[in-house]
């Protein structure tokens, strides 16, 4: 644990230059709302769940090959990404408690018929198949509606202390879900993981029913679907403001989440390092955000958002150069966590503007069009920076990926939306 009290300390002492002494005093002491916290320790038990399932999924369906495996994965994402400006449009309309305790309650059912079903006749690739498809459309309608929700808890004056108790619990999840998803397969195959996702489900329905949002749907005329998502999308563009942040993390999303899910484990491969070091260096990554989130969740956001967020991705780009010249394991561990604290400063820096920006009648299908943009831009360059990585080398695309983030920071310093991006004032 040295090295992980080491990066904490480091983000410290970065977060701390980017505060000012008055901001700090005023960073609200005030402990979050009860709803909020139910709510979100749910979620989170939940995600842990979803975890050990996708990771199961991913496992049964490497028994059937590796076209079978990108088969199940298409499925997931596929719905998902079609049906996710639908899904923002549906839970601004009924309310995103309402559309949640539906989504969990259809998958608890799922993931309970997916143990039954395995147990007894195992995993087919229709199974999984299926599944997938399921699961990708049930997450295309939940994911807006819980992007919403922290706002819809808690105030605008306690909206960045929320979302950095998000990230760092999510980041928490991300670090354990694979070990604690082989662990129950390990023990009893699919079956167990679908087990474990049920009974998730069924905390999360529990804190959902628990609790009662600040915010309802308006009532007023109701439209089709297809016109309240192109609402949506008129909504982000007249926002002053938004359609850039929109455009920057979507940016960003192309060349940051590749680099644990594809360029890492090219890299380690590269250099002839085991799985382990891999999961080290992408542990070292997850290490650094959660320790910049739990500092804000304390002190609170830095005054100045979108400077902070030019400073952080600047941060970032550093840190992947670091890890796309390492010869060694020190240097590409040490990188990882530099990018970790980057991002951890550019997620709870830009996360309160652009909830707090989105009208409250649209909150949905705006997180609905946050997870398009970063959807839309890994479906490209996920392919771009693998022939990068296949016709030069993995570390020529992780240089890659720091070059690209490198021109997101300096046009997060030249664009006055982003420049100029504040937090929401309090309400």
């Amino acid at each position: 644990m040295p090295a992980l009290a080491g990066h904490v300390n480091v983000g410290a002492g970065l977060y701390g230059r980017l505060m000012t002494a008055s901001t700090a005093e005023r960073a609200p002491a005030v402990r979050l709302p009860r709803a909020y916290l139910v709510w979100r320790s749910g979620a989170l038990v939940s995600q842990l769940g979803d975890a050990a399932l996708y990771f199961g999924l991913g496992w049964a369906a490497s028994a059937h090959g590796g076209p079978a495996t990108a088969l199940v994965l298409t499925a997931v994402n596929l719905p998902q990404s079609v049906l996710l400006l639908a899904g923002g449009a549906v839970g601004d309309r009924l309310g995103a408690r309402r559309v949640m305790i539906a989504g969990d309650s259809v998958m608890l059912a799922v993931a309970a018929v997916l143990a039954l079903v395995s147990w007894r006749w195992g995993t087919p690739l229709a199974l999984l198949a299926a599944a997938g498809l399921i699961m990708g459309t049930v997450n295309a309608f939940y994911l807006p509606s819980s992007g919403s929700m922290p706002r819809q808890l808690v105030g605008d004056e306690q909206l960045p202390r929320a979302l950095a108790l998000n990230q760092a619990g999510s980041r928490l999840v991300s670090m354990v879900g694979g070990p604690v998803g082989g662990a129950l397969v390990g023990l009893a195959g699919f079956t167990a993981a679908s087990a474990a996702d049920s009974a998730s489900f069924a905390a999360v329905l529990a804190a959902l029913i628990a609790v009662r949002p600040r915010f309802t749907p308006p009532d007023g005329p109701r439209r089709s679907v297809l016109r309240e998502a192109a609402d949506g999308i008129r909504v982000a563009l007249r926002t002053p403001g938004l359609a850039a942040l929109l455009l920057l993390v979507g940016g960003v999303a192309g060349f940051v989440i590749p680099v644990t899910s594809l360029l890492v484990p090219l890299i380690a491969r590269q250099h002839h390092w085991s799985a382990t070091v891999a999961g080290l260096i992408v542990g070292a990554q997850a290490a650094g955000a959660i320790a910049v989130a739990v500092i804000v969740a304390r002190r609170g956001s830095p005054p100045r958002p979108g400077l902070a967020s030019a400073l952080a991705l600047a941060i970032v780009a550093g840190g992947e150069l670091m890890m796309g010249l390492a010869a060694g394991k020190a240097l590409a561990v040490a990188g990882s966590a530099v990018v970790g604290l980057g991002v951890g400063v550019f997620t709870c820096s830009l996360a309160p503007v652009l909830m707090g920006t989105a009208p409250r009648s649209h909150l949905a299908r705006v997180q609905a069009l946050l997870s398009l943009a970063q959807s839309g831009a890994l479906l490209v360059f996920n392919n771009v920076l693998g022939a990068i990585a296949h016709a030069a080398s993995p570390s020529w695309a992780m240089i890659t990926c720091a070059s690209v983030i490198s021109a997101c920071a300096l046009a997060a310093l030249l664009v006055p939306a982003i420049r100029n991006a504040r937090p929401p004032q309090a309400s």
